[in-house]
């Protein structure tokens, strides 16, 4: 009829066949008003339609019920395979999504009109990291559906351990996953989620930018010097990663190319000048939490300076541990340093 939609009586035919369980006719009817994204990296899931069919081909699975003995069991076998290194779940994707008419029908609209973010949520929700990671790597898809599809779910979900043993499986070295990690780390770095991105950078054993962020531990939201004497353990924590550094760089000179190409470079000087303005930044911050213990204190105004600032914050820290020594000599060897 004149009036009807010929794509709206398609999808209503091929809903109508899915619903009867004729999955080989459904699949013809919706080839005739289906069509696959323009762009398959578009940060969307598809056509509302395709997700529709989706939607119902998932809600159609029944959930596998087994005995209590069996549940206690294949709790066991899971513990079991977490303690590994290696976090596989390629055998329980087996058995829930290839073993399964109706999660295949899911796969082959998603692979024949979906989008790449759709086929990796699609792997997301049923628990196949790795089948997610490999799709988004042979389809070189950009870090934006890395971000949205895989990292969000998994330190949503407490996964990001997971996520990160699979990266180390899939590519020991990391090389492949690097501008990856580097989205992620700048994701989190924008949303100021700076303990998830501690934990990820040394992951990546990205010492230099593990210390920067250590750095932030160290000087942010402290009000006093008695408040960053109770940091210092950060201090600890910027020489040990930037000593590592250190060690990585000098087993690696004899070799042509350094590896680790996304982690962040820095001249074995300027780490040992860095080094020395962390031991530096502990006396400073030593004196000024005693001054402060011991009352005498002459120290005013809101801005706590460090020696991780600018020139000028550099000065103020000069400046203020002259004032706060009993005499000239007291303070003005540090000071003297410190201009150094």
């Amino acid at each position: 009829k004149s009036g009807l939609d010929p794509g709206g009586a398609w999808h209503a035919w091929g809903m109508a066949c899915l619903k009867a369980g004729n999955l080989s006719t459904a699949r013809e009817k919706f080839s005739r008003c289906l069509k696959p994204p323009m762009d398959l990296n578009q940060l969307n899931h598809g056509s509302r339609l395709v997700q529709e069919v989706i939607q119902y081909l998932e809600s159609t699975v029944k959930p596998i019920l087994i005995a209590d003995d069996d549940y206690f069991a294949t709790l066991r076998e899971l513990e079991a395979t977490l303690r590994t290194r290696s976090l596989s779940l390629e055998m329980m994707c087996e058995g829930k999504v290839q073993h399964n008419s109706y999660y295949q029908e899911c796969l082959f609209y998603l692979h024949s009109y979906g989008t790449n973010l759709a086929i990796i949520s699609f792997y997301m929700r049923h628990d196949c990291m790795r089948e997610a990671l490999l799709h988004l790597l042979n389809k070189e898809s950009p870090s934006e559906i890395f971000i949205e599809g895989i990292f969000i779910p998994s330190y949503e979900s407490g996964k990001l351990h997971m996520l990160e043993n699979l990266l180390e499986t899939i590519d020991p070295g990391l090389e492949s996953w690097g501008v990856y990690l580097i989205a992620a780390c700048k994701y989190l770095q924008r949303r100021n989620y700076y303990h998830i991105l501690y934990e990820l950078q040394q992951f990546m054993k990205d010492h230099v930018r593990a210390a920067m962020t250590c750095i932030r531990f160290f000087t942010h939201g402290a009000k006093s010097y008695t408040e960053l004497g109770g940091k210092q353990t950060w201090l600890l924590k910027i020489k040990d990663h930037l000593k590592v550094y250190l060690q990585e760089v000098s087993r690696s000179s004899g070799r042509k190319k350094m590896a680790f190409t996304f982690r962040k470079k820095m001249s074995a000087t300027d780490v040992s000048r860095h080094i020395n303005t962390v031991d530096l930044q502990m006396e400073v911050t030593k004196f000024l939490h005693q001054c402060e213990s011991s009352g005498t204190s002459q120290m005013t105004g809101s801005s706590l300076p460090t020696l991780f600032g600018n020139n000028n914050m550099k000065m103020d820290v000069a400046c203020k541990v002259i004032l706060e020594g009993k005499n000239i000599e007291e303070g003005f060897g540090i000071a003297f340093r410190v201009l150094q």
